[in-house]
């Protein structure tokens, strides 16, 4: 089967001369989630901004099922990859939350009914239904997150990819955020230092250490690997145990 998601030797140097990855290789197959673990300064992020095009490398490949994200295929790229930011912030700019979930869509070419079926399932998909005409900056933090979720999910990608989801959550939003994303029927890369949250919503992950992926395999033996997880500077909360 052709991966939905494959990396080849992806190597990136930022401008400043900064090498942030040096080869990375992934696959990812429909319909798995897939937690993509490492310290701050990994590259996590910049492999993230690699899948829809954002950063083009200095070399190796990305492509989505089988397409290659080149210039050429930008606009069907990030139709198929929705990449949800840290700072929701990032994906909401508009005056209602329908509309910030509509934007996408609408510059596919959809209109009138087609258009606000895809914004109804977006929003009835996060729990958020009730919000559609407030405002984005009048919303809880956990709340604006959900709905540049819904701005993703209204372009029915075939990838998602969640750059540190957890950031800045309280519990609760922890725990909703969590409860819409186990219900979702679609492949997942999240972005993550979470070592729990990727316990609980990902049954693979890989492990990427100054620019290389240095493990990839089930997440629970992975993360009851002290050694290795000691060895890239990644660590369980305190009293947190994987058995």
């Amino acid at each position: 089967m052709t991966p939905v998601l494959a990396v080849r030797g992806l190597a990136y140097a930022y401008p400043d001369g900064r090498q942030a990855l040096f080869g990375a290789n992934l696959s990812i197959q429909r319909g798995e989630r897939v937690a993509l673990l490492g310290p701050n300064g990994a590259g996590k992020t910049t492999l993230a901004l690699h899948l829809n095009g954002i950063l083009t490398p200095g070399a190796g490949s990305v492509s989505v099922s089988g397409l290659p994200v080149t210039k050429p295929n930008l606009a069907e790229i990030r139709r198929r990859v929705g990449l949800v930011f840290q700072d929701p912030d990032d994906q909401l700019f508009l005056p209602t939350v329908a509309q910030d979930v509509a934007f996408g869509p609408a510059n596919l070419g959809l209109r009138g009914a087609e258009l606000e079926q895809r914004v109804q399932e977006a929003l009835l998909a996060v729990g958020l239904p009730e919000l559609r005409d407030r405002a984005p900056h009048h919303l809880s933090f956990g709340q604006r997150r959900r709905v540049a979720l819904a701005t993703v999910l209204a372009m029915r990608p075939e990838i998602l990819v969640l750059d540190e989801p957890t950031s800045n959550l309280d519990p609760a939003s922890r725990r909703e955020l969590a409860e819409v994303l186990e219900s979702l029927d679609v492949t997942v890369l999240m972005v993550t230092h979470d070592l729990p949250y990727a316990l609980q919503l990902c049954p693979r992950s890989v492990i990427l250490s100054d620019g290389v992926i240095v493990a990839d395999g089930p997440t629970g033996e992975l993360l009851a690997d002290a050694e290795l997880l000691a060895a890239h500077r990644l660590e369980l909360p305190y009293g947190f145990s994987v058995v």
